[in-house]
């Protein structure tokens, strides 16, 4: 499971044509070409983060270098929207494309504001929406235009999807925090030791009392993190109200996700899409 991912883009994608009643094909390409990029913007994210270990094993970069992994997630992404020409759709080449684009702009984003302690919640859940949830809200989207939906449902789902992935991204924060290894497929704190400020770190930084805010940067600002240091953030996170706010932040999205999946009548394909809301916050 781990090892091979979730897929859950191809799903939401697969789960949202079916529940308009779509009886073709093409949303077998269709999650496959998600699936494809999504896969392309990790082999980035890795790069980017000189990361080594991606779902419990090495990771391209760390196997290959930065010169061989970065040509095959450009390739990917050219692949993926190469193939999305044969879609008989104009709107899904399009919805492709300029995701690819919006997933590319977040990634830029967070990278120049890597390390950043003064980072807003506002600035964050601006970062999760572009390189996470926009793909999550296109796949639900396509997934909508293959069953012809209405433009009011097409709309509904995209929004389902956003807010699910908003919630997904939030509760991965979270468990850098409060998972273990083996679960995440990767180490714990991983984030915190690439330089990435997520929403624990920022609830502590602007709500935590002055002693140990000042303690924290200083943790944070030194070159070379030790797992001592590491850990000693975590201590403080764990303390002060972070985990339960960043949970809390993760239940609105998801809730807000499952009341827009209630608008549509009840069938098998919209409860596992409303069932899917809850595991998100369970992982």
């Amino acid at each position: 499971f781990q090892t091979n991912g979730k897929r859950i883009r191809p799903a939401l994608l697969l789960l949202c044509s079916k529940l308009l009643g779509y009886k073709g094909k093409e949303h077998i390409l269709m999650s496959t070409l998600v699936e494809a990029i999504h896969t392309a913007s990790l082999i980035h994210d890795d790069i980017i983060d000189n990361s080594k270990i991606r779902r419990g094993k090495e990771s391209i970069h760390a196997r290959w270098g930065p010169n061989i992994t970065v040509l095959l997630g450009d390739y990917l992404y050219i692949k993926a929207l190469g193939l999305s020409l044969q879609s008989k759709h104009r709107q899904i080449i399009q919805i492709l494309t300029s995701i690819s684009a919006r997933m590319v702009e977040g990634e830029l984003t967070e990278y120049y504001l890597s390390g950043n302690l003064e980072l807003a919640e506002k600035d964050y859940l601006d970062i999760i929406n572009k390189k996470t949830a926009s793909l999550f809200s296109a796949s639900c989207r396509i997934g909508g235009i293959l069953g012809k939906a209405s433009k009011k449902e097409e709309n509904y789902l995209a929004e389902y999807g956003a807010n699910l992935g908003m919630s997904f991204q939030i509760i991965d924060d979270l468990l850098d925090f409060t998972g273990d290894e083996k679960t995440l497929g990767k180490p714990i704190l991983c984030d915190l030791s690439e330089g990435r400020i997520t929403l624990p770190l920022i609830y502590t930084l602007n709500n935590d009392g002055r002693e140990n805010k000042k303690r924290v940067i200083e943790l944070l600002k030194q070159k070379n993190q030790d797992r001592e240091s590491l850990e000693e953030i975590l201590k403080i996170v764990k303390s002060n109200g972070a985990l339960d706010y960043t949970h809390k932040k993760a239940e609105e999205f998801s809730h807000k996700s499952r009341e827009i999946i209630s608008q549509f009548p009840k069938s098998a394909q919209q409860e596992a899409l409303s069932l899917l809301s809850e595991f998100i916050l369970k992982r």
